[in-house]
């Protein structure tokens, strides 16, 4: 038996719990019924993950007297958008949601982001319960209170920091994802180790290709990459700071994203696999770390199957000025200046607004050999 571990975010009044495990989606209701006011949630989901899982969801909230109703939305990154936003919060004032009632967002990255702001503004904030999925929502964007949808200009640029009132990380859920989305969630893991635990990133090297198959091993990746967010989170909630080291990859993998159209060519994880690779040779080629560093990022990927170059993306993309283009877009760029996260090793990531322009085309001619 596989325990449970639990992640506390201590945010003062806005604390709450990360609860990582398998079978919580089982144990839901015991588990959200403290924090209700009265016995009714409602619960937002995409087609894919309700067809699997809300029967069961519904069965542990039932168990517990509470009465529950649900949406489901299409899946896939095009549903982080305004139409569907807007579907969200006229349903939820349909079903005369309160503020002291709870949103249950029950699925991966995409509908944790768009509920999650739907109830950041539905009546100017109502609590809410992530039940994240996918590997890449349990252990990266249902964590720290980041929610938000796409626009036109580019990924997550409309948005609200609103934090969570819990977390459940139904870890055997995964089982049930395409080995193509669990690979993808694995990029963010990856990522945890690429910026601030080089311990961390020699661990998954032994134990990356373990996760899908190990419930240990996944649990400790699980839980290794919700303590290293809680922990950065607690010390910079509005990314001001040290929180904007989690971009690691994100201002390569965003564009890259915008170019594919939010599309089924490129997922989130995966563009961040590749902007990950992309930051490191960035900083190799500027001399702040050896060429052993990038050297590791890209055998570590491709043992683990994933992208690492612009060629492992179907189709065409945009040359390299349009890529540096939707780079301006993205929302880490300050006073006009396209800040990136390099590294001066594994383990060691800092923020610049320092590039070289002729560097970083170079990084983007040679992503395409």
């Amino acid at each position: 038996m596989t325990d449970t571990v639990t992640v506390h975010v201590p945010l003062g009044d806005r604390a709450y719990d990360v609860r990582i495990g398998p079978g919580l989606i089982g144990r839901a209701g015991a588990e959200i019924a403290p924090l209700l006011r009265r016995p009714r949630v409602a619960v937002v989901s995409d087609q894919t993950v309700a067809a699997l899982h809300l029967p069961r969801l519904q069965s542990a909230l039932k168990a517990e007297g509470i009465d529950s109703v649900a949406l489901s939305l299409p899946a896939g990154e095009a549903t982080k958008s305004w139409p569907h936003l807007t579907r969200v919060v006229e349903w939820l004032l349909e079903e005369k949601v309160e503020r002291r009632d709870i949103v249950i967002a029950f699925g991966g990255g995409v509908i944790g982001d768009l509920v999650g702001f739907a109830a950041a503004i539905l009546r100017r904030g109502v609590r809410f319960v992530q039940i994240p999925t996918s590997l890449l929502a349990q252990v990266d964007s249902s964590v720290g209170g980041k929610t938000g949808i796409n626009s036109p200009h580019g990924k997550n640029l409309i948005g609200a920091f609103h934090q969570p009132s819990l977390v459940l990380a139904d870890i055997a859920v995964l089982d049930t994802l395409r080995p193509r989305d669990f690979l993808a969630g694995y990029g963010e893991v990856a990522k945890y180790g690429l910026l601030g635990d080089a311990d961390f990133f020699e661990w998954l090297e032994e134990n990356g290709p373990q996760l899908s198959s190990d419930m240990a091993a996944r649990l400790h990746a699980v839980a290794h990459s919700v303590r290293m967010k809680a922990g950065i989170v607690t010390r910079d909630e509005t990314e001001q700071g040290e929180r904007a080291l989690l971009n690691l990859g994100h201002t390569f993998g965003h564009a890259l994203e915008s170019a594919t159209g939010y599309s089924d060519r490129l997922l989130h994880g995966e563009g961040v696999a590749i902007g990950c690779a992309l930051a490191f040779d960035l900083s190799a080629r500027m001399g702040l770390c050896s060429q052993e560093a990038p050297s590791r990022v890209l055998a570590h990927l491709r043992q683990m199957g994933m992208p690492s170059r612009f060629s492992d993306i179907p189709g065409d993309l945009p040359g390299d000025e349009a890529l540096v283009a939707l780079m301006g877009q993205d929302k880490k760029v300050v006073d006009g200046r396209l800040r990136f996260v390099l590294a001066r090793g594994i383990g060691e990531a800092f923020v610049s607004d320092d590039v070289p322009g002729e560097m970083l085309r170079e990084v983007l001619r040679a992503a395409r050999d």
